[in-house]
């Protein structure tokens, strides 16, 4: 039996990680800054947290996700499709940067494309 996604990356560490570099990214795109204005310190450390939480059940590792759907989430942002595709870029960026062989990176970015419609409005 193959591992899972989740250990192929590395576990809870390296998707924790990511994440830190993913983030900073996104706040910082002209673009995507939009959504983490006016939001408060903890608020984002928490949306951090589910993210991490989110990522790593998705990836099939032992983490248990208790936030919301990603349509639910993600529903009156007015996420459009720019939008979508500078998050892209900010992702590949950040899968560049620690080196994530291809197999793996297949497989985020294929899980990734497989939320998009619950995502993008």
């Amino acid at each position: 039996m193959p591992d899972s996604l989740y250990a192929r990356l590395g576990g809870y560490d390296a998707i924790s990680a990511v994440v830190d570099d993913l983030l900073p990214r996104l706040q910082g795109d002209e673009r995507l800054a939009r959504f983490w204005r006016h939001r408060g310190e903890d608020g984002v450390r928490r949306e951090k947290q589910l993210l991490v939480n989110y990522l790593c059940s998705c990836a099939g590792g032992p983490m248990h996700y208790v936030g919301r759907d990603m349509k639910t989430s993600h529903l009156g942002m007015g996420i459009d499709d720019d939008d979508w595709r500078t998050f892209i870029v900010h992702l590949e960026a950040t899968l560049d940067r620690f080196d994530v062989p291809a197999s793996e990176r297949a497989d985020v970015l294929g899980f990734i494309g497989s939320i998009r419609q619950d995502v993008v409005d």
